[in-house]
């Protein structure tokens, strides 16, 4: 049975759909199964991926508004072991539409579960905010991990996130754990990121990866041209980093 990653902070800029996209290819160039869940209307994490977000017939607001299945939405990518179930601008209104819904906070959960055991891995890429889809998400989920931006207010809403899930661990979903913080552009050279990095330790100690993903320009370029870093540049040190990460989370979950 596939285990569902979501991928939130309500801060915006920190790394989210970077870390989604590149775990996600690393995890299958490590012949994992993986499908990335595109929850963000900004729908980056699908057009990162070569998927033309424009002229698809059924994305996932279809499938939580309108009832269609995930197997109807779901894209294979260019890449093996890799599928998308994209978004669309659409998923904007989505919550709006999905508040007249039974049972509103599980649509994401009953979705995903015929399609679960198909996959080793299920990563969600969250939209910044902390409203009815990401709890869709944290409730679909089974753990979650938290990029840190190892800049000036990295902590910053932190508390906020983590507040979030413990309502949705208490009253939604039981079983949700706290996969890692992830600390994201991380530039050893500047003196403030190993200050954020050593308050990041010194506040979650051992829930920290040990992972850290370094500022790469590999890493800006990539979603540009429409693939994962690990396509676009193997050796770099963008691609690296995520192949740690991705083989940081397999390790810790096969013990």
């Amino acid at each position: 049975m596939g285990k569902i990653i979501a991928i939130a902070n309500q801060k915006g800029g920190v790394g989210k759909t970077t870390t989604a996209i590149n775990l996600a290819a690393s995890l299958a160039i490590l012949e994992k199964k993986v499908l990335i869940v595109d929850a963000d209307p900004q729908a980056n994490a699908s057009s990162g991926l070569n998927i033309d977000v424009t002229n698809l017939k059924t994305t996932i607001y279809e499938c939580l508004v309108n009832g269609d299945t995930a197997s109807q939405a779901i894209i294979h990518t260019d890449m093996d072991n890799l599928d998308v179930l994209p978004s669309h601008i659409d998923l904007v209104g989505a919550e709006v539409e999905m508040i007249k819904i039974e049972n509103r906070e599980y649509l994401l959960k009953n979705l995903l579960k015929p399609v679960k055991d198909n996959y080793d891995y299920i990563i969600i890429d969250c939209s910044p905010s902390l409203g009815l889809i990401t709890i869709n998400c944290l409730t679909a989920a089974d753990s979650v991990i938290i990029p840190v931006q190892a800049e000036y207010y990295a902590l910053e809403g932190i508390s906020k996130l983590l507040n979030t899930i413990k309502i949705i661990k208490s009253r939604l979903n039981t079983a949700l754990e706290i996969e890692g913080f992830l600390l994201t552009m991380y530039d050893s050279r500047l003196k403030l990121a190993n200050q954020v990095y050593g308050e990041v330790k010194q506040y979650f100690g051992a829930m920290v990866f040990e992972t850290v993903i370094q500022r790469n320009i590999k890493l800006s370029e990539s979603p540009s041209h429409g693939i994962p870093v690990i396509l676009y540049d193997a050796d770099s040190r963008g691609a690296q980093n995520h192949i740690q990460l991705a083989q940081e989370i397999i390790k810790k979950n096969t013990k």
